[in-house]
């Protein structure tokens, strides 16, 4: 056994083997140690090797898709090594070989997949020629057979790309330049350079598509990216060890119809993945609610990708107004509840590991595609029509699946009673003969009843000895000479008759061919579906479209969302704009705020308090824009919104130690991608340039950035700051405004309005919301005293000068105050701070008490 084993380790060395034995996968040696750690499983003994005991661990073959899928997600592939061979005619080991592999990327299994997100392998190339290096992509779902290629000649696009794409899998040459981008991956995979040969590239893909060159897909001028993808396709033809008809073509993913979003974009804004790892509190979550998991999934293609084409963005608002004023989204979505996931079950279908069940809910799918068709045919939106016409009800092969499948059919075909009576009279005449055996045991048991006179004799049957004449201990002196004894309990004795034997015989032969037909019927019945494989893919396709017009029409009646409207030339023009994530949450009303930048006003220095709403503010200017470009209604009683190529932000930092980076290391980084990337076509959101240094450091990187992005670049801009010399940019300037979140200040407190207002802010709060924060109130008053004496330190300096300095300086003022000092100050602060007009004479009275308390 063992050496069996090891033979067809050899095969999978990097791999974790499931290695059938009876009910159970066992693994051994170096696998049987991985997975009980990954999988918190036992690990045991048997045997030895080399007089070393040999580890070994199991898992129930029954319950295989639970640990399957735990592996799955923690990056780790398995071989899934099943008995092949027939035990009854097999000399020594049954025979046995791997008939799967499992991968992160090529899961298909609907008990191992995330069915609202999609599930992708990925490969990458680098060819560096000249000092220059060019990036080669290809990536797969294999659930829906999309497969897409580009090429880039920079890391930072790369990057941004793989950061959206987030794939389940990713292979990566040995001698790939820029292994850094790919450490987050946890299904990366490094491959010898052999399989990245252009050449092989190209024979495979031809081999795939049937095709004698690549030419008609249009990729032929994207070498590195073809080079991927060959990788890619022979790495899933070797796991999959089938056929992948539905893979039908190769295209390349442009870019330049979209409008571009980097990685740190991307975290920042919180798209489908919140700043913690999960899913909950962002865009996704608030405009997800879908009909169907292909909806969903298409969805969040279009969050990460949003369209620079107008044309096609016009379309889908004006089919997204057409369903909200009809109220006709409402009965589409009931009836889209029944579709399900046609795609996914299409793609099972073509790798022939469908169920049953997937059987039967496309045939439920395609008998409800006439009820939708009846409501998009009243629809007059031209990309409604468009669809009602792809979505074909296909009435032949609902027909044939509603003939040749049960109603309710069981999970697996291994036990039978799936194929639907009247389908195959074979079929129906062996399950007759089954079922015909339990009249001949109702009337043999009661004849030989008659015939012995023992009343309590019965007819039985077990799997190990099969029929049987059960008769009492008690009763044994009665029974007939031609019973043969068939087996001794402690109580009861069992006989065989022949005629029950004969029967028996004709049963189990009846059952297992039955069993034997119901399986090559069901292959058949899949055959006959992969013949479908083009158009249920376009149906697929049309329906999750569908789906996702669908719901953003909820969304917006639900939400009080508005139809943006898109219109040349740079403008961002927003009248009471609200944050589309941070109202759902809120308890308390959400401030809504306008936002107006063109040519005549392209950069916005915003200034205001911690707190105050600034980062709030700028997010939603970004996702609102999106939110248009998507197709979806925005959260604002009006949207105008250009022409924007790319959207960036820098919001946050935190150290990147595996890099060895500091968080201004960071911010210096992120800031360098923009002000190198950005057009006079994209939206940038800048928060806080330069708090990472020294403040005259930082106040000379901040200026110099916001005079580069507005002079030079002239991108539309928001520019948040606590550098209040900033807002005298906009003085010296043309193009650039200043604009302040509110918050008034009562006493030591401080309320925050979350309002937009023109102009400046007076001061930054900051140890009013420090004291928010719970700080004691010793080192709050320090503070506060401490910034009294810079203040007025800075402002005899500057009269001095008569030049603009920093409203924070590094010197140390003369006056510095002690902590008794402090003490005193406080009485004079209490006293400053009292309106005496409003006490009364009690309170007055309290007063000089905690004044004369203070002063002891």
């Amino acid at each position: 056994m063992m050496q069996q084993f090891l033979k067809i380790k050899k095969d999978h060395q990097d791999i974790l083997l499931f290695y059938r034995m009876g009910d159970f996968y066992e693994l051994f040696f170096d696998d049987a140690k991985r997975a009980a750690d990954l999988l918190d499983i036992s690990l045991t003994k048997r045997g030895t090797a080399h007089g070393q005991p040999i580890p070994m661990a199991g898992v129930p073959y029954h319950a295989v898709d639970n640990y399957l899928s735990r592996l799955v997600q923690l990056g780790q592939s398995v071989a899934i090594c099943e008995q092949v061979g027939d035990p009854a005619t097999s000399k020594g080991p049954v025979e046995r070989k791997v008939v799967r592999i499992v991968t992160p990327g090529t899961v298909t299994d609907e008990n191992l997949l995330p069915d609202r997100q999609d599930n992708l392998i990925s490969a990458v190339f680098s060819h560096t020629q000249k000092d220059k290096t060019t990036f080669g992509l290809a990536y797969l779902d294999i659930n829906s057979g999309r497969f897409l290629i580009n090429q880039f000649e920079l890391e930072a696009d790369l990057q941004a790309t793989l950061s959206r794409i987030n794939p389940a899998e990713l292979l990566y040459p040995e001698d790939f330049v820029a292994t850094h981008l790919l450490s987050h991956i946890k299904g990366a995979r490094r491959r010898p350079e052999w399989e990245f040969d252009l050449q092989t590239a190209h024979r495979v893909l031809n081999q795939q598509f049937n095709t004698r060159e690549l030419t008609g897909f249009g990729v032929m001028d994207h070498p590195c990216g073809i080079a991927a993808a060959g990788c890619l396709m022979q790495y899933v033809k070797d796991t999959q060890r089938t056929a992948l008809p539905h893979i039908r073509s190769v295209r390349v993913e442009s870019t330049a119809s979209s409008i571009l979003i980097d990685a740190a974009t991307r975290k920042n804004l919180e798209l489908t993945q919140n700043l913690s790892g999960g899913q909950d509190n962002t865009l996704a979550s608030v405009l997800d609610n879908t009909s169907t998991p292909m909806g969903s999934r298409l969805l969040k293609r279009w969050i990460h990708m949003p369209s620079r084409e107008q044309m096609e963005v016009n379309g889908r608002l004006d089919a997204v107004e057409n369903l909200l004023q009809t109220g006709a989204f409402e009965s589409l979505q009931t009836s889209l509840k029944q579709i399900g996931d046609i795609e996914r079950i299409v793609a099972r279908l073509a790798i022939r590991s469908a169920r049953p069940r997937d059987l039967a809910r496309l045939r439920n799918a395609l008998q409800a595609l006439p009820e939708i068709k009846s409501v998009l045919t009243t629809l007059n939106a031209s990309r409604l029509k468009v669809l009602d016409q792809q979505i074909d009800p296909m009435p032949e092969v609902a027909a044939f699946l509603d003939s040749a499948i049960i109603d309710n059919p069981p999970v697996l075909i291994r036990d039978g009673g799936v194929v639907k009576p009247g389908y195959n009279a074979e079929l129906d005449e062996l399950r007759e003969l089954s079922a015909g055996a339990t009249r001949f045991v109702e009337e043999l048991e009661q004849r030989e009843r008659e015939q012995t006179g023992i009343s309590t004799l019965k007819v039985g049957f077990n799997k190990v000895h099969g029929f049987y004449i059960d008769v009492s201990k008690a009763n044994s002196a009665q029974v007939p000479d031609h019973y043969i004894r068939r087996q001794t309990l402690k109580n009861n004795e069992r006989y065989i008759v022949p005629e029950l034997k004969e029967h028996e015989e004709k049963v189990l032969s009846s059952q297992s061919r039955s069993l034997a037909l119901e399986k090559r019927l069901y292959e058949q019945i899949i055959e006959a579906l992969v013949e479908n494989l083009e158009p249920l893919q376009l149906l697929s396709d049309a329906l999750a479209q569908t789906d996702v017009l669908c719901n953003f029409a909820e969304r917006a009646e639900t939400l009080n969302y508005y139809k943006p409207e898109l219109v040349h030339g740079r403008v961002i023009n927003i009248e009471a704009g609200r944050h589309p994530v941070v109202e759902q949450v809120m308890t308390d009303p959400f401030i809504a705020n306008p936002v107006s930048l063109s040519d005549k006003q392209r950069l916005a220095v915003i200034t205001g308090p911690n707190m105050g709403g600034k980062s709030t503010f700028m997010r939603q200017v970004a996702l609102i824009t999106l939110m248009a470009n998507i197709g979806s209604f925005v959260p604002a009683e009006r949207a105008q919104i250009g022409e924007i190529d790319r959207i960036f932000t820098r919001i946050g930092a935190s150290d990147d130690l595996a890099s060895g980076r500091s968080t201004f290391m960071v911010e210096m980084t992120e800031t360098a991608n923009i002000l190198h990337n950005a057009s006079a076509h994209s939206l940038v959101l800048m928060d806080e340039i330069g708090r990472g240094t020294s403040t005259y450091d930082g106040l000379s990187l901040a200026w110099a950035s916001a005079e580069y992005l507005a002079s030079k670049i002239q991108a539309l801009t928001l520019f948040a700051t606590h550098y209040f010399e900033l807002t005298e940019f906009a003085n010296n300037h043309e193009g650039v405004i200043n604009l302040h979140l509110d918050a008034q200040e009562h006493g030591d407190d401080i309320v925050f309005m979350h309002a937009v207002q023109t102009g400046s802010a007076s001061k930054s709060f900051g140890i009013q919301v420090a004291k928010l924060a719970g700080l004691p109130s010793e080192v709050l008053n320090f503070a506060k005293h401490k910034l009294h004496a810079l203040e007025v330190s800075h402002n005899e300096e500057a009269k001095n000068n008569g030049v603009l300095e920093s409203s924070t300086t590094t010197s140390v003022p003369n006056g510095q105050l002690n902590l008794l000092d402090l003490e005193r100050q406080q009485v004079v602060d209490i006293i400053r701070g009292t309106d005496l007009d409003d006490l009364s004479p009690r309170q007055a009275w309290d007063l000089l008490s905690k004044i004369k308390h203070q002063l002891q």
